[in-house]
């Protein structure tokens, strides 16, 4: 981490078990993320019941390049409807689960789009605009095996669909529709030679 983890407590009695267990757990989340720039943990006692037996809120802050950080409050009473008798053990717990799948799913999402992209360059396919109907959002490429293949105005990456015209080439991804094949991820072919 290129900041410093800071761990704070509000109206909640700091203990070196705690503390301990949440370094310790800050340590685990960069083996679900590796890009973790900072983190930020706050144990708070809000609020009080008379039995004194509401456990505290632990908020967990993720900082991370190029992205919203990754914020983890897990409320009390999500713990009460969870457990018995909760306590502080419980909420540092089960806050670091969500901060951990949630760390998880973004490195998932972002590895996806890398191979995701790298997979559309290899099934992209030169075309050409056969028809339009701009009054209603769609047209038809002319495919580089003579079939005609369905595309929205919205499957446009690059270039305008208002300026499009009959013959313009473009490059498209074919993939399965609701209603069968059609044009996605279409960029129109740069007229600029280098």
């Amino acid at each position: 981490m290129q900041v410093p983890l800071q761990i704070a407590f509000h109206k909640a009695e700091k203990s070196d078990w705690a503390e301990e267990e949440i370094r310790a757990r800050v340590d685990k989340l960069h083996t679900y993320h590796d890009r973790i720039i900072g983190c930020r943990v706050t144990v708070d006692q809000r609020a009080q019941n008379v039995e004194g037996t509401l456990p505290p809120v632990v908020r967990i802050e993720v900082s991370l390049p190029g992205t919203a950080p990754v914020v983890v409050a897990y409320e009390p009473d999500r713990l009460q409807q969870k457990y018995q008798s909760p306590d502080l053990r419980n909420a540092i717990n089960d806050a670091f689960n969500i901060a951990e799948r949630r760390l998880a799913q973004l490195k998932e999402s972002r590895d996806g789009r890398n191979k995701e992209a790298h997979h559309d360059s290899q099934n992209q396919f030169l075309g050409q605009v056969a028809q339009l109907f701009p009054e209603d959002d769609h047209g038809f490429l002319l495919t580089n095996t003579g079939g005609s293949l369905y595309f929205h105005r919205n499957a446009m990456l690059q270039g305008d669909f208002d300026k499009l015209r009959v013959g313009t080439e473009v490059h498209y991804v074919e993939e399965v529709g609701d209603t069968g094949p059609l044009a996605t991820k279409v960029r129109v072919v740069s007229s600029e030679k280098s």
